[in-house]
């Protein structure tokens, strides 16, 4: 025969106020991620720049400043690259070493910016930290 304990009425009722776990506002894309992505075109920069979560990182903002800077030198470059296209040999290799230049600084920006870290271009990249208020 088992003897039975009287019960008290708190383990029959749970507390009434249950702490509940406060939600984690999710933005969508880390700040590395989004940074990364900044550098495709100049679009994703710019909605970047003017996207309210992103718009308020530094890093996020500068590399978007960085791409849009380097997408404006990589007109340019075209451009001389269009004129150098008319030397002949000489002007031809200088071409495809700029060009091949400014495809390895676009790598390097973008493989860096998915890293977390942040790559100053030496002539871009101090007015992209002005721009971003860095």
């Amino acid at each position: 025969m088992s003897i039975r304990k009287p019960v008290s009425q708190s383990s029959l009722n749970p507390p009434k106020e249950l702490p509940v776990p406060e939600e984690i506002a999710q933005t969508g894309l880390s700040e590395s991620a989004a940074s990364g992505l900044a550098y495709l075109t100049f679009i994703p920069a710019i909605i970047f720049l003017v996207v309210a979560p992103y718009n308020q990182s530094p890093t996020v903002r500068f590399h978007s400043w960085q791409s849009i800077f380097l997408g404006c030198a990589a007109v340019g470059f075209w451009i001389l690259n269009i004129i150098l296209l008319f030397i002949p040999i000489i002007g031809w290799l200088i071409s495809i070493v700029l060009m091949l230049g400014l495809f390895a600084l676009w790598l390097v920006c973008i493989i860096k910016a998915f890293g977390g870290s942040r790559f100053v271009i030496p002539v871009i990249g101090p007015l992209a930290a002005k721009q971003a208020g860095i």
